[in-house]
């Protein structure tokens, strides 16, 4: 049974910075499509980044630059981290994945749809 379990969320202030950390048990993080998304109060959850199998990547528009996916295979944590980080970037981060029978276009790692298994989420609060 797939298990994702995410840590790493906190509170900081405007600029500030965090390492999300997502760990699976019971399977190997290298045959899966991993991602995180957001959930904002009040707002549909939205795609931050996706990192295919083969480990290429996909960003959201609004974290290019900012924040950066990887995965450990042989530890199985997919990491997200997190810089110049702003109020509009509070929410509950939630780790999601999915087979790998193929390396998905980049736009795939941003959709829901690819990901059959999610996480309950860390919160990250961002303060003006």
């Amino acid at each position: 049974q797939v298990q994702l379990v995410e840590s790493g969320g906190g509170s900081v202030q405007t600029g500030g910075s965090l390492r999300l950390s997502c760990a699976g048990s019971g399977w190997n993080y290298k045959s899966y499509h991993m991602g995180w998304f957001r959930q904002a109060p009040g707002k549909e959850r939205e795609a931050i980044a996706g990192i295919a199998s083969d480990g290429s990547t996909a960003y959201a528009d609004s974290v290019k630059g900012r924040f950066t996916i990887s995965k450990d295979n042989a530890d199985n944590i997919l990491y997200l981290e997190m810089h110049s980080l702003k109020p509009d970037d509070t929410g509950l981060y939630i780790c999601a994945a999915g087979p790998a029978p193929a390396v998905p276009p980049q736009w795939l790692l941003l959709s829901a749809s690819l990901y059959g298994y999610w996480g309950r989420g860390t919160q990250v609060t961002v303060a003006s």
